[in-house]
């Protein structure tokens, strides 16, 4: 059971329906579910994070295959079950390979990546690991995407480490029926 009330529309004040309408109004055009719904108990914190969320997911210049893939490395990382039930198949109707996917899934390090896909990897894997990069990743990231693509990716990955960090703490749960995604 989740630590945190989930609140129907129904319990929602209006602040709170006020959240629910910018997400279900922005690029997700659905309404609140998972780690906003749990983070909608503080509202203004909520409006910020789903806004801040949307820039991420949609508005950089990665493409699904890249932004996903970075995701699917935090999610393994922090072990965040719903974050991985959300992603994967985001991942793959991004792009990614089902190799790439598997590897991570497992916690083991894909053999077979395109360049971006290594550097992007690399850079995330190496944040959270390792808690930083060195020199030779980071240029490569620079190199393939810029300096405001290197800010981007950063952004991306403490935004769904705090995705994850919401998930566990307040154990939210996969849908009925989902599988645990991660080896024991």
């Amino acid at each position: 059971m989740p630590r945190i009330p989930m609140l129907s529309l129904e319990e929602m004040t209006p602040e709170q329906l006020a959240v629910q309408e910018a997400y279900a109004s922005g690029p997700r055009a659905k309404p609140i579910s998972g780690p906003t719904l749990a983070a909608i108990h503080a509202p203004e914190i909520a409006l910020r994070q789903q806004h801040l969320g949307a820039i991420l997911r949609y508005g950089t210049g990665f493409p699904p295959r890249l932004s996903e893939l970075a995701i699917l490395v935090t999610a393994r990382y922090w072990s965040a079950g719903v974050e991985w039930y959300h992603h994967a198949p985001a991942a793959r109707r991004g792009g990614l390979a089902e190799e790439v996917i598997e590897a991570i899934r497992l916690g083991r390090t894909p053999e077979a990546m395109a360049a971006d896909e290594r550097a992007v990897y690399d850079f995330v894997r190496g944040m959270h690991y390792d808690k930083r990069v060195s020199d030779a990743v980071y240029q490569r990231v620079v190199e393939l995407f810029g300096v405001t693509g290197v800010v981007e990716l950063t952004a991306l990955i403490g935004y769904y480490a705090l995705v994850a960090i919401n998930i566990n703490a307040h154990r939210l749960e996969l849908p009925d029926g989902e599988p645990w995604p991660f080896p024991d």
